[in-house]
This record gives C-alpha cells, structure tokens and sequence, in this order.
C-alpha cells in the first residue's frame, strides 16, 4: 500500500559512503614477499624483454621438456600394464592347455581314444631287438 506522507517526496539520490582507507580487495597474496625481493615494478618491459631473453625461453624450453616427459612416463606405464595383463591372460592359458596335454597324454586316456578307431592295448610287454655288428 501506498503511504500519504511518502508521496510528496519525489524522486532522491542514494548517498554514497565514503570508503574506509585505500585498501584493496585482497592484500594478501602468496607472490608478495617475491615480488618485493625481485623488485619487479622497479622494472620495464625493455628490460626485461632484452636482458632476461635467453634465460626466460631457456626456462620455458625445460618445462616444455618436463611436461613433455610426463607425457612419455604416464604412455609407458599405461603399456606396461596393458602387456603385463597380456602376460598373464597368456600364462593362465600356457597352463591350462599344458593341464588338458598332460590329461590327454596319460596311457588310460590314449587307450580309451585309440579303441574307438579299432586299435587295442597290447597285453604283451615290448621286445628288445638287439643288433648285432
């Protein structure tokens, strides 16, 4: 609802509050204490630019080979583990078809496969031919 007393007002302007100080929004930072030891604002972009050139893309040409090797690491590990489960699904089945030779050469199991086509076990034991010179 409207208020009588408020109508003969008019329009009026927020006052604005004066600010305490010249503070900034955050004075703290991590990078402080380096910038006052580097005395970076002492410093221009000529010079910084020229004298610092070599060394900056010196830096720059090692993190590019750092990030660059970490890159390389984490892709061989990634085929270390990819050949070792290789290496194991191959030995679990060297073992298993070794298992199923072993089981298939036994004397029983060749007798029982060799009598279906016909051919028995001999009951007599084997004769030792000697050669004479």
């Amino acid at each position: 609802m409207l208020n009588v007393s408020d109508m003969g007002k008019g329009n009026t302007y927020k006052v604005k509050r004066k600010q305490r100080g010249n503070r900034s929004r955050s004075t703290f930072s991590l990078f402080n204490p380096v910038e006052r030891w580097l005395k970076i604002e002492d410093l221009s972009v000529k010079q910084v630019s020229g004298a610092y050139l070599p060394q900056i893309l010196f830096l720059m040409g090692l993190g590019i080979i750092y990030i660059g090797n970490g890159h390389f690491a984490e892709n061989t590990i990634r085929k270390i583990n990819s050949a070792q489960k290789q290496v194991e699904d191959l030995r679990a089945d060297f073992h298993t078809l070794k298992a199923d030779y072993m089981f298939d050469s036994k004397q029983s199991e060749v007798a029982s496969k060799v009598k279906k086509s016909g051919i028995r076990e001999s009951s007599e034991p084997p004769v030792k031919i000697i050669a004479e010179n």
